[in-house]
């Protein structure tokens, strides 16, 4: 990909193909008239239990931020959702191992158990991201906003990074600790192969994951603000085997050097009031050959022009 400046929208060869309505594997979005209480029910559109600190309840994590425009996929019926972390997020999956290298706190849909459908066939996930300038992150820590654990907990299939990236392997990713850095299996390349990246700007950050579980691949659909999502790469071999679980949220590791075990090792600076907003969580079933409901796919060629970000070319080579 390349950035280029330029003033004004373009769009060559405007071509839209018409929306398709595709069968919904989960639906994480959170209706318009919820209260907070409900994040701590069953009835939740994520699990009431995972993923924060202890002791807290997702009542006290998380907000619903009033933001405008709406992302992309809640339209007039959804509202965005905020993550936010302080001093005491830290997790404790048990007694004994209380991971006070991280903060963390981090969305799980409900029906995503590890083992569900969720991970299998080929899935198209759609999620929407945007930072919260009164609760800014500090980008010289890494954060992941959103990733698949896989069911063993070895790796990350894939995972949404922002901040200064740990033993980044990108010659120039001290130039780019505000953006959002999409790379693939944890476990390969060094960290992960950069899939895509985008500057971190203001507006909403929208996503679309065709995640084709049978061959191995994943293919990125991108558009900031509420332009409808386009293809930004073909399907890229990334190793997503092994089913999991998707996280949404902030999980802040740790500065400093020589981790050995980075969960219960490292600095994290007192005083934590940080955010990430969120919005249109949900997958689709593309089995079939569906894939991107809700929106019109532009078949086409085009740029966007984004306060802040410049010109974005999809498709084109770094």
């Amino acid at each position: 990909m390349r950035l280029l400046p330029t003033t004004t929208l373009l769009i060559v060869a405007p071509a839209l193909a018409a929306a398709q309505n595709c069968p919904i594997q989960f639906d994480a979005r959170v209706l318009k008239s919820a209260k907070l209480g409900l994040l701590d029910t069953e009835e939740s559109p994520f699990n009431a239990g995972y993923v924060k600190g202890a002791d807290l309840k997702w009542s006290e994590i998380a907000k619903f931020p009033k933001v405008s425009p709406p992302s992309l996929f809640d339209g007039s019926k959804y509202k965005a959702i905020e993550v936010t972390i302080d001093d005491s997020s830290i997790f404790a999956p048990s007694p004994d191992n209380v991971q006070i290298g991280f903060r963390r706190a981090e969305l799980l849909p409900a029906t995503n158990t590890g083992s569900d459908p969720a991970t299998t066939g080929i899935k198209t996930l759609h999620f929407s991201v945007r930072a919260d300038t009164s609760r800014p992150l500090n980008y010289t820590h890494e954060y992941q906003l959103a990733f698949l654990e896989s069911a063993d907990y070895s790796t990350n299939q894939f995972a949404l990074k922002t901040g200064s990236i740990i033993d980044d392997s990108d010659p120039r990713g001290h130039l780019k600790k505000k953006w959002l850095r999409l790379v693939g299996n944890v476990a390969n390349d060094n960290g992960g192969k950069t899939l895509f990246e985008i500057p971190f700007g203001k507006d909403w950050h929208n996503f679309g994951l065709r995640l084709d579980f049978t061959k191995n691949t994943t293919q990125v659909f991108y558009s900031p603000s509420i332009l409808p999502l386009i293809p930004v790469t073909g399907p890229i071999h990334n190793v997503i085997s092994g089913q999991g679980q998707l996280h949404f949220g902030l999980l802040k590791k740790p500065i400093g050097e020589n981790f050995t075990d980075m969960p219960h090792q490292g600095y994290q600076e007192p005083g934590i009031n940080e955010g990430a907003i969120f919005g249109g969580i949900f997958e689709e079933d593309s089995s079939r050959g569906c894939v991107l409901a809700y929106h019109k796919l532009q078949t086409m060629i085009c740029a966007w022009d984004v306060p802040e970000m410049g010109w974005l070319a999809p498709g084109a080579n770094a």
